[in-house]
C-alpha cells in the first residue's frame, strides 16, 4: 500500500498505549459514525484505567493531530492524520474469502466485449463496498487526436474541425479577437496536427491547459491563438466516458456526505469526471494500492472523502485504473482487498477475451 505520512510520526513519539487507543476509536468510529467518548473508549479497549487516564490518551493524540473534538460532541473523531496512521502502521487486510472471490469471478464469466467488462467492475465495486466504484477505460479504448484544421469564414469567425483516430469529426464555430488570413490558420493547423497526431484527446487538453497557464514569452501571439482555439473546440469535443462510475446514490447514506452543497458538488464531479480522471492518472505509475484520504487527493470537493485504487494490467502493460470512493471512514479492511482483486479478476477477464 502507498504510504503518504511515512517519517511524520517519529519512532516512539506515539506511545503504544496511545496506538491502542487510535486503532480502537477509528474502528468504532468506521462502525458508528459518531464521535467516541472516552467513557465508550475505557470499555472497548479493555484496560483498567481511569475516567482520567483515558482523557489524557485522547488529549495527547489530539494535541498530535491524530483526532479531532466536533463542536457538538464531547467525543473525538479521527483526522486524515489519524487514518493514515491507522492504514499504515494498524490496519491488518485480510485476502477475500474464496467464495468471495467467486461471487466476483462470476460476474465477469457473464461478460466478454471490453466496454461490458468496465461496467461490470465498476458495477461490482460498488456493490460489494457499497460506495461507488470507479474504472478508468482501457488506454487503447481512448480518443486520440489526429488532426485539427481552421478555416476561415467572414468577419472574426473561424471554423474549427477537428478528427480524432477513430475518423470522428468535430466542428465548432470560434470567434477570433480580429479576422486571421488563410495563410496563418494553415500554419496554426499544422503546428498543432504535427505536434498532438496520435496523442490522447485528455493528454492534448491537459498540454493545451499548461501552454496557456505558463509564461508565453517563447510563443508568438499567432501559435497562442491557436493553443486557445484549439482548447476550445477540443473541450467541447471530449469524450466524458473514459471513466466508468457506478453506485454514487451510495454516498447519500452517510451522514457526513449527505448536505445539499457537498452531495451536488460530488455529483457535478462524477457528471465532468475531469478532476477524477487526473487523479486517477496520478494513480497510473504506482505500484499496489494506493490511499488518498481526505485533502491528501488534491482537490477540496474530496476533502471528506478517501479514494482507494489499483491499476490493472495486461502482460506487464498498465491499462488503466479502478477504485473507490466514499467517506473517510469507510471500511478500509475491506475495501482494500476488494479493490486489489477486482484488478486483478478485471485484467484477468480483458486477457482472455
Amino acid at each position: 500500500m502507498d504510504s503518504r505520512a511515512s517519517g511524520r510520526f517519529a519512532e516512539g513519539q506515539v506511545s503504544e498505549r496511545a496506538l491502542h487507543f487510535l486503532k480502537v476509536l477509528v474502528e468504532r468510529h468506521i462502525r458508528d459514525g459518531q464521535p467516541v467518548g472516552s467513557r465508550t473508549l475505557a470499555r472497548d479497549t479493555g484496560l483498567d484505567l481511569s475516567p482520567a487516564t483515558v482523557r489524557n490518551v485522547m488529549s495527547d493524540l489530539e494535541d498530535l493531530g491524530l483526532v479531532s473534538s466536533p463542536h457538538t460532541s464531547a467525543g473525538r473523531v479521527p483526522t486524515a492524520s489519524g487514518y493514515r496512521l491507522f492504514i499504515d502502521s494498524l490496519l491488518k487486510v485480510a485476502p477475500l474469502t474464496e467464495s468471495d472471490v467467486t461471487m466476483l469471478r462470476d460476474q465477469f464469466a457473464r461478460s466478454t466485449d471490453t466496454a461490458t467488462l468496465i461496467q461490470t467492475a465498476s458495477r461490482a465495486l460498488s456493490g460489494v463496498t457499497h460506495l461507488a466504484g470507479l474504472v478508468m477505460v482501457p488506454r487503447h479504448e481512448r480518443e486520440v487526436f489526429r488532426q485539427i484544421e481552421f478555416v476561415g469564414l467572414s468577419g472574426r469567425r473561424v471554423l474549427a474541425i477537428l478528427v480524432t483516430g477513430d475518423g470522428e469529426v468535430h466542428n465548432r464555430i470560434l470567434e477570433t479577437e480580429q479576422p486571421l488570413p488563410a495563410s496563418q490558420l494553415e500554419q496554426a493547423s499544422n503546428y498543432l496536427t504535427q505536434l498532438f497526431n496520435g496523442h490522447e484527446m485528455r493528454e492534448v487538453r491537459r498540454q493545451l491547459m499548461a501552454d496557456l497557464k505558463q509564461t508565453h514569452a517563447h510563443m508568438d501571439e499567432l501559435m497562442m491563438r491557436a493553443v486557445m482555439m484549439a482548447q476550445r473546440v477540443i473541450e467541447a469535443a471530449e469524450h466524458k466516458d473514459d471513466v466508468m462510475i457506478a453506485g454514487q446514490t451510495n454516498l447519500m447514506e452517510f451522514t457526513e456526505l449527505s448536505s445539499m452543497d457537498r452531495l451536488k458538488a460530488l455529483f457535478d464531479a462524477f457528471t465532468e469526471k475531469r478532476q477524477i480522471l487526473d487523479l486517477l492518472d496520478r494513480c497510473i505509475e504506482a505500484e499496489g494500492v494506493q490511499i488518498f484520504i481526505g485533502e491528501e487527493s488534491g482537490y477540496a470537493l474530496l476533502d471528506d472523502c478517501s479514494v482507494v485504487t489499483a491499476t490493472y494490467r495486461v502482460e506487464d502493460q498498465v491499462l488503466g485504473v479502478l477504485g473507490v470512493i466514499g467517506p473517510t471512514r469507510m471500511n478500509y479492511q475491506q475495501v482494500i482487498p476488494v479493490v486489489d482483486v477486482t484488478a486483478k479478476l478485471l485484467a484477468a477477464a480483458l486477457r482472455g477475451r
